[in-house]
Formats: C-alpha cells, sequence, structure tokens
C-alpha cells in the first residue's frame, strides 16, 4: 500500500510518459504536480528506494513495472469512479474529476472489480478516456482530432485532450458532447475555424483551438 501522494506522483509520471517514451524530468513532473522541483526530487528518492521508479541524474525517470502496475491501478479506478459519478449519479462530465481524485486512492480491489461489473464493463470515461482491464491492458482507440477532418467528413464526437472544467463547461454550453455526430461543412483558410454540422441539423462556428481539443471517431 502506498500513500496517496506516492499514487498521485506515481500516476502523473505515468501520463506524461503516455506522451514522451523517454525519461521525464523533474521540472516536467513539478508542473504536473503544481509543486517545487525540491519536493519532487525528495519524492523521486522515496520511490526509487521503494523500486516503483528509476532515476538517472540529469536524464529524469521512468516507471518500473511495479510502479508502472500501480500508476495503471489508479488511472483505473480514477475512470471508473469518474464514470460512476457521471452515468449514475448525473455529476455534470466537468464535475467528475475531482471527486474522483478523492476516490482513487481506495484499495479494495474488490470494490473497484464490483463497481466495474455494475457498469457494467464500460471501456471508456466521460471524457473518452481509456479504462485499464483489471489485468493492466488497456485498448487503444484510432481517434483523429476534429481540427484534422477534411471537409465534408462526418464523425462521432469520442473523447477531448484538454480535460479543464472551462474547457468542458465550453463544450456543454455550445452542445459539443460526447456521441454528437458531426460534419465540417466549412474550414476557415485564415485562423482554421470550423464550421461544423450536429447531427444532420444544428450548425455552428467553432475556432481552432476547440477543434484541436476534440477527439473523433470516423465514419
Amino acid at each position: 500500500m502506498y500513500s496517496y501522494t506516492e499514487e498521485n506522483y506515481l500516476k502523473a509520471i505515468y501520463k506524461l510518459q503516455e506522451k514522451n517514451n523517454d525519461a521525464i524530468n523533474t521540472n516536467s513532473i513539478a508542473r504536473v504536480m503544481s509543486t517545487t522541483a525540491a519536493s519532487v526530487t525528495d519524492m523521486i528518492k522515496k520511490l526509487s528506494d521503494k523500486k516503483l521508479l528509476e532515476y538517472q541524474k540529469y536524464k529524469g525517470v521512468q516507471l518500473t513495472e511495479s510502479g508502472k502496475k500501480t500508476a495503471i491501478e489508479t488511472v483505473r479506478k480514477h475512470r471508473l469512479w469518474e464514470t460512476f459519478l457521471h452515468n449514475k449519479l448525473n455529476f455534470l462530465w466537468d464535475e467528475v474529476h475531482d471527486i474522483a481524485e478523492q476516490l482513487e486512492h481506495i484499495q479494495s480491489q474488490t470494490l473497484i472489480d464490483k463497481l466495474d461489473e455494475y457498469l457494467g464493463f464500460p471501456t471508456h470515461d466521460p471524457h473518452g478516456d481509456p479504462i485499464p482491464e483489471r489485468n493492466g491492458i488497456i485498448k487503444t482507440s484510432n481517434y483523429v482530432l476534429l481540427s484534422d477532418m477534411t471537409l465534408e467528413k462526418e464523425g462521432i464526437i469520442s473523447g477531448v485532450v484538454n480535460h479543464s472544467s472551462l474547457f468542458l463547461q465550453h463544450l456543454q454550453k455550445i452542445e459539443l458532447t460526447l456521441g454528437r455526430l458531426v460534419k465540417v461543412i466549412e474550414i476557415n483558410a485564415f485562423d482554421l475555424s470550423l464550421s461544423i454540422q450536429l447531427d444532420k441539423d444544428q450548425k455552428i462556428q467553432i475556432s481552432n483551438e476547440v477543434a484541436r481539443n476534440i477527439l473523433m471517431k470516423t465514419k
């Protein structure tokens, strides 16, 4: 059993490694954890002593197999709790993250397995992120960015890149939510903003900033 802080560090390093297979430097971890480089260095030593990560001076850190396993378990719990909060308790998708951050540290594997079963073994959370299976396998999804879709192309909104509350609230306000059918009907050559059609009727204009933070499953 590891502390909440240790699990949070492992999860943060895992997510950084997902984006970059190279060793992760101290400053990157400090930014994600909103703390100082000195605090990160102290935690790196603790996690290294517990064989959860490998650290090379001036090169950064990488999770060991044990560290990766713990990180994925924490991610799995987090995304299952987000799904429960959204699907069963009707929390909005911008409200579930902070609560799931607290619930993800529950240690009972039996509870998490029963939660998974109760939810019908979901494959993705309310933001479209894949939920790891009990054995740690994460099925990848072949999504494309809405900003990369060509004229007249159709697709289903299946996830987001930006998980911030402000961004999710904006999407909710303009009704760009998971499962909506989107068709690109115009691409502005000046600023790459898009005119899109939702579910074959409603038409709206969105910025390139919004479009490049929406993941699509194309037809």
